[in-house]
């Protein structure tokens, strides 16, 4: 047991110093949630908040907004270049467990996400003047912390499938389309019908909604729809996981 720790230890320090030496990682991942959350719960008038205080409303949004950026790129794309590098080939070889690697990488995302969870908590409370029970900061917080899971997944799925400079390109794609047609940054009850509807196939609609649901925002939501088609999503982003996983490992 103490060596499998010794081993994942090893793993994770490397995953953070690795993170800590890319700022084009690190700036990005954290400062765009805040600067984004600023400009639209903030600076500028929220159309589908309905008069009610839009940065607390937006919270629960944007909170989702900033746990995806470093699940989807810190492993989509960072998983694409070791590939790449022949990293991968050489950790199976290696006496390790291939899980280290996988842990490793979920600890680091799970620190950076937290970290811009943080920064944007800290402004909606100080700069943005929102007021929560605690209890419900930390059932938001829950809900945050735990919509990091179906992205990791998600981006496990473009590191093992692709190659880096299609994972660039994949990540990006994916990450923006998420976030807008997702109703992270504008509500989904602002858009037309037709992109109302295709919302309903997002991992991060769905997240967003139960993230309102545990902000006590107003609207009306079904908490257990939510939780069944968030729940039918991460198990589909399982199964390709797993499928990647195979693959690569037999190219």
């Amino acid at each position: 047991m103490s060596r499998i720790f010794t081993s994942f230890s090893l793993e994770a320090g490397a995953e953070l110093l690795k993170a800590f030496r890319a700022p084009e990682f690190i700036l990005p991942t954290i400062g765009m949630p805040v600067a984004f959350y600023a400009l639209f719960a903030i600076v500028l008038p929220n159309p589908g908040a309905g008069g009610v205080n839009q940065a607390a409303y937006m919270l629960a949004t944007y909170g989702i907004f900033a746990v995806m950026g470093p699940a989807i790129f810190g492993f989509g794309i960072s998983v694409a270049n070791e590939r790449d590098k022949g990293w991968l080939s050489l950790k199976r070889a290696a006496p390790s467990r291939g899980m280290n690697y996988i842990a490793a990488k979920v600890c680091s995302t799970m620190i950076f996400a937290s970290i811009s969870l943080a920064v944007v908590y800290l402004v909606a409370g100080f700069a943005a003047g929102v007021t929560l029970p605690t209890k419900t900061w930390a059932l938001l917080l829950m809900v945050h912390i735990a919509a990091i899971f179906p992205f990791i997944l998600f981006g496990l799925t473009i590191g093992f499938l692709c190659n880096a400079n299609a994972a660039v390109a994949i990540s990006n794609i994916f990450f923006l389309a998420f976030a807008a047609l997702g109703g992270l940054w504008i509500p989904v009850m602002v858009f037309p019908a037709g992109l109302q509807s295709f919302a309903q196939f997002l991992p991060s609609y769905h997240l967003s909604e139960i993230a309102l649901i545990a902000s006590g925002a107003p609207g009306e939501r079904e908490l257990s729809y939510h939780l069944m088609l968030i729940s039918i999503i991460t198990t589909l982003f399982l199964t390709m996981t797993i499928f990647a996983w195979n693959k690569q490992r037999n190219a």
